[in-house]
């Protein structure tokens, strides 16, 4: 599962690295995914939530 992120589009809500801290986070100042650390259906449900669709899976 991979999730990619278009730093255009996103309106940096927030929501992801809320919902989900252990996949979506800032580290170092780059925006870092490691969609191992959560079930897909949590991902893709953070994923589906994103209020900008800045987050896609592939």
């Amino acid at each position: 599962m991979k999730v990619v992120w278009n730093e255009k589009t996103c309106c940096h809500s927030g929501n992801c690295v809320k919902t989900l801290p252990q996949v979506f986070k800032v580290e170092d100042g780059k925006f870092v995914i490691q969609p191992e650390n959560a079930t897909e259906e949590q991902v893709r449900q953070v994923v589906a939530a994103c209020p900008a669709k800045a987050l896609q899976m592939e």
